[in-house]
């Protein structure tokens, strides 16, 4: 029997950066973040399945970035229409986490530690759905 698993999920145009928890649901770990053609989220999904193919997946905590003042931004209306298309490909439930200023904080850090503009854009997605996951993570102990 596979150990149940939740996945963090930061959702972009061309991008979904993938974490999953450790079997103790105590911290998030990156798995990828998968690339796509602009709009392409079947391919994503697609793409998703696959690399859980391994996992049994208990939920999925997706990033839901909501503008600063409450208000849904183009971004979180994406994650809302990318919720329902979660729920029925892989019949789990999925969360919406508000991430609000999650990849900026994230970034922030990369260049603190002088990381170079190239690896910070290849990594981002990645340790902003680590974010994601670890904040749902600890909220929810």
């Amino acid at each position: 029997m596979k150990i149940k698993r939740v996945v963090g999920l930061d959702l972009g145009e061309k991008t979904l950066g993938v974490a999953i928890s450790d079997p103790l649901l105590i911290s998030a770990q990156g798995l990828k973040t998968i690339r796509f053609m602009k709009n392409d989220f079947n391919k994503a999904t697609k793409l998703l399945k696959e690399l859980l193919v391994d996992y049994d997946i208990d939920k999925f905590v997706l990033g839901y970035p909501l503008h600063m003042n409450g208000d849904l931004s183009s971004s979180a209306q994406r994650s809302l229409n990318y919720q329902d298309t979660l729920i029925n490909t892989f019949k789990v439930e999925v969360v919406l986490w508000d991430e609000r200023l999650s990849s900026v904080l994230v970034d922030k850090l990369m260049i603190d530690m002088n990381m170079k503009r190239n690896k910070r854009k290849e990594i981002i997605d990645e340790l902003a759905a680590i974010n994601i996951l670890q904040g749902y993570l600890d909220a929810t102990k």
